[in-house]
């Protein structure tokens, strides 16, 4: 069974990025997949200092045996400032090629103003340097505060099929890149 690991970048609460992140685990779930969130607002994580000891962080360790023993990842991230946001470049940064080398991703960015690529290229650069494998098919939710409904339902139906499309595609390039059924 492919395993797939979420991870929202924001620590908002009523985020639009943690309800982007479990519309993706919703549809990939519906496709047979075991998807798990990681809630970094429920996570007692350092700032990277480049070191690889974090035993006073012992999320830390979890966040990487959490990554090694899955097959992906979804990432969304709101986008701040034209980039990721620095709580998921940081969570990144505490992991390395030994938990993230041929990790199949998808990528998901929410923004308040108009949708653009910016975060989700600046994923993909980030994924790329430890030899990932990010998804053709990527999401980014532009006014975000008119995409979902109170109960986080995506009021769009393009946006909806685009959502059932990247599901397809990360479970499909999961299997194939890494051999899973």
């Amino acid at each position: 069974m492919v395993k797939i690991v979420g991870i929202g970048g924001s620590l908002r609460a009523n985020s639009y990025t943690q309800i982007a992140l479990q519309v993706a685990a919703q549809r990939v779930e519906a496709l047979g997949a075991e998807v798990e969130i990681l809630d970094l607002r429920q996570m007692q994580l350092p700032f990277c200092n480049g070191g690889k000891d974090y035993s006073d962080y012992p999320d830390v360790q979890r966040l990487r045996d959490t990554v090694t023993n899955t097959d992906g990842l979804i990432l969304a991230t709101p986008e701040y400032h034209g980039g990721v946001s620095g709580v998921l470049k940081n969570t990144l940064d505490l992991l390395s090629f030994d938990e993230l080398s041929g990790k199949v991703a998808g990528v998901v960015s929410v923004l308040g103003g108009q949708s653009n690529s910016n975060a989700l290229n600046e994923l993909r650069l980030i994924l790329r340097w430890v030899h990932g494998w990010v998804i053709p098919e990527q999401i980014a939710i532009g006014q975000a505060w008119g995409a979902f409904n109170a109960e986080g339902k995506l009021l769009d139906e393009k946006l909806s099929q685009r959502f059932d499309q990247f599901a397809q595609s990360l479970v499909d390039n999961t299997r194939k890149l890494r051999g899973v059924q």
